[in-house]
Order: structure tokens, then C-alpha cells, then sequence
């Protein structure tokens, strides 16, 4: 199993920009295909976006294409989330997790991080 945490989330005016960071530690980062949630509150996790193994070819939810860009460092096992164009529907907190297979389903990642808020005002 992959521990990780997340950091980077804040409060920014609508039309701003944050960059979500996911550190992994334990396996082997190279491994696992990374993606990311979000929940807001009474709200079902939700799909973000997904990186394969090899960090080509990343999959988004279409509420976010365009705007938000997961990436991969390998020397750095973490995972980014760069976030532009923030809208005030963007506001939950967000999760990285982990999984074995290629998947955007919550329940095929088998790791997960503890969170970080993202606060986007009007």
C-alpha cells in the first residue's frame, strides 16, 4: 500500500489558480495509476482526473477539462493538480488516491489521502 498527502488547497476568488500537491511514500509511486476526487459537503466523491502509470495520456471529468491538469513527477513521487479558472462549483475538498488498474472508479483505488479544502468565492 501507497500512503499520501495532499497539500496545496486554500481559499481563491472565482477565476483564480491553486496547484494541489499528492506526496506518496511506501510502494513503489511507478506502480500505481494516480487520480483525483473531490467531495463536498452532503455530496457524493466525485472523479477529477486520472494518470496512468507511465503519466501519459491523463483522463478529466468534463466539468474540469480544459481548466484543470494533472501531472507526475517520478523522481518526486507526487502527483499535481493545477487548477485555473476556478469557479465557486470547484469547492470541495480534494483527495489523490492510488490504485492498481487503470480506473476512474472510487471504489478501484485502494489508497487515499486525507484531504485538502478547496474554497472557491464569489
Amino acid at each position: 500500500q501507497v500512503h499520501l498527502v495532499e497539500s496545496g488547497g486554500g481559499l481563491v476568488q472565482t477565476g483564480g489558480s491553486l496547484r494541489l500537491s499528492c506526496a506518496a511514500s511506501g510502494r513503489t509511486f511507478s506502480s500505481y495509476h494516480m487520480g483525483w476526487f473531490r467531495q463536498a459537503p452532503g455530496k457524493e466523491r466525485e472523479f477529477v482526473a486520472a494518470s496512468p502509470l507511465s503519466g501519459s495520456a491523463p483522463y478529466y471529468a468534463d466539468y474540469v477539462k480544459g481548466r484543470f491538469t494533472i501531472s507526475r513527477d517520478f523522481a518526486k513521487s507526487t502527483v499535481y493538480l493545477q487548477m485555473n479558472s476556478l469557479k465557486p462549483e470547484d469547492t470541495a475538498v480534494y483527495y489523490c488516491a492510488a490504485s492498481g488498474l487503470w480506473s476512474t472508479s472510487a471504489e478501484d483505488f485502494g489508497s487515499w489521502g486525507q484531504g485538502t479544502q478547496v474554497t472557491v468565492s464569489s
